[in-house]
């Protein structure tokens, strides 16, 4: 499980291809090495990776099939860098929101709003997702916490967008701050939101076909 709160970015320094699965390399900060072993899990832009290999500060993951279809981490190239989160503990504050680091889309970003003290970010996402999207609402960004703060539904082939505000402090220590319009985020939505919108579903269906 993870809490969303960002611990750090980490810069991609290989990749190593291989048919339909590919091994990346992260320099992590020495404070995200402390205790980690081969088989600990570590968020990468909200994705659950498993640490492969250990060499001093570089860390090898690899990634499958399924991950580089559905995440942006198989456009990674050396010199990016992603947000990271070690796996949290029984005690750790839980800052954020609960989140298990599976992702489900991806979203563009469409929009950015300059403020003087903060930015809102614009983003589109697939259709299937908008009846998870609640103004006030949690969703993970990237392994980013946030809160939702604006939902524009989709009208005819413009999809449903929602916006997130961030702060210069989130803006500073993950990756969002140096995002631009047609770059792609991964999106988790709020597991409890899930559950709860999909029971109330359930129940409505079978109501109606009583």
């Amino acid at each position: 499980m993870f809490t969303g709160i960002v611990q750090g970015m980490a810069e991609v320094v290989a990749v190593h291809e291989a048919e339909a699965f590919r091994t990346h390399v992260v320099v992590l900060p020495e404070a995200l090495r402390e205790g980690l072993e081969s088989g600990a899990s570590v968020a990468h832009n909200g994705v659950c990776l498993t640490v492969a290999a250990i060499e001093g500060e570089r860390i090898s993951f690899d990634l499958m099939r399924e991950t580089l279809a559905v995440t942006n981490l198989g456009a990674l190239q050396v010199g990016h860098r992603v947000n990271v989160e070690r796996a949290a503990r029984f005690g750790d504050e839980i800052g954020g929101h609960a989140m298990s680091g599976h992702v489900m889309a991806m979203a563009e970003l469409v929009e950015i709003d300059e403020a003087p003290n903060n930015r809102r970010m614009w983003f589109a996402l697939p259709d299937a997702l908008e009846r998870f999207l609640f103004v006030k609402g949690y969703i993970g960004v990237d392994g980013a916490s946030l809160t939702i703060g604006e939902v524009r539904p989709g009208v005819g082939e413009r999809g449903p967008r929602f916006a997130v505000d961030l702060i210069p402090e989130t803006l500073t220590r993950t990756t969002l701050g140096l995002l631009a319009p047609g770059d792609r985020v991964n999106i988790e939505i709020d597991p409890q939101t899930q559950a709860i919108v999909e029971t109330v579903e359930r129940v409505l269906a079978s109501r109606s076909a009583g």
